[in-house]
């Protein structure tokens, strides 16, 4: 249990790496946190996770936040009740990326010391819902091992952060939902052209090199080996101009079930880059029935 319940709570330390924190909440203005976007009230609420500032989580989310963390109890104040577990932990946490769609704010993060959660370090996406009344209401993520040496030369999370091209959102999130449909799900593979760049492509996954080549390449071993990934349903897709983040269902490594959580960047209608996180759905041990989907 405490190697699972860190997972989420060492996401409090996400604040102090970029995170807009500046902003105090009045406990007699219930509507301070209404004038702050949605990334300044989860980077606020990821910070006094940080402190175990109980007070302050308490304004800024639900009395029922919501959690997917197949292992960490739902419910602000069960969560609350965890925050000690933080102080027996040397881990802390790094925010790459950080991108909003609407009441959704997503995170590409890296974990140091994680050793909590099987390894020195790990990567992470995370997604925090705001709702309505600018309250943080709930939360999903996925982790997978960092891994050093890489096919492509590249690491799990290094490259461009900032979105651009912001008019081009909706477009963009149609041509990743395209390329999952016909491609990760199998529908129509020969498109991958369509979708991918032939001239830039940079890989992120470790074990694919960049350029069409790698994919195909990828492909023709996992499949020599029987162990060829199948995506089977599209949860959520997310993204802010030349970002999106598909959070997708399937299997893989003799028909487990696993989360796919995939980050692409695009530019001139077409995907230049890619990052992932691959987590199995666990069945045992579980903190709640919410799923790790849900959305």
């Amino acid at each position: 249990m405490k190697k699972a319940i860190t997972v989420f709570l060492l996401a409090g330390i996400l604040a102090s790496c970029g995170m807009s924190q500046s902003k105090s909440i009045d406990e007699d203005d219930s509507s301070t946190e209404k004038t702050m976007s949605n990334k300044e009230i989860v980077g606020t609420f990821l910070g006094a996770v940080a402190k175990q500032d109980a007070e302050t989580m308490r304004q800024l989310a639900n009395a029922d936040y919501i959690q997917h963390n197949p292992f960490v109890p739902t419910g602000l104040e069960p969560f609350i009740g965890l925050l000690p577990v933080l102080k027996e932990n040397g881990t802390y946490a790094e925010n790459v990326r950080m991108f909003q769609d609407g009441d959704f704010v997503f995170m590409h993060n890296i974990w140091k010391n994680a050793k909590p959660f099987g390894a020195d370090e790990m990567v992470a996406f995370d997604i925090i819902r705001v709702d309505e009344n600018g309250k943080v209401a709930e939360h999903w993520d996925a982790m997978t091992v960092l891994v050093k040496e890489t096919a492509s030369g590249r690491t799990q999370t290094d490259g461009p952060t900032t979105a651009e091209d912001l008019v081009k959102t909706e477009a963009n999130k149609k041509l990743a939902i395209s390329l999952v449909e016909d491609v990760l799900m199998g529908k129509n593979p020969e498109k991958i052209g369509e979708y991918i760049s032939s001239e830039e492509y940079h890989q992120h996954n470790p074990q694919i090199k960049d350029g069409l080549t790698g994919i195909v390449e990828a492909v023709e071993y996992l499949s020599s080996q029987g162990n060829m990934f199948k995506y089977t349903k599209i949860h959520k897709v997310l993204g802010e101009g030349n970002f999106v983040l598909t959070v997708s269902e399937g299997e893989w490594n003799g028909g487990k079930k696993h989360v796919f959580y995939d980050l692409f960047r695009m530019k001139n209608d077409k995907i230049v880059e890619h990052w992932d996180v691959i987590q199995e759905i666990p069945t045992e041990g579980l903190a709640h029935t919410n799923g790790m989907f849900g959305f």
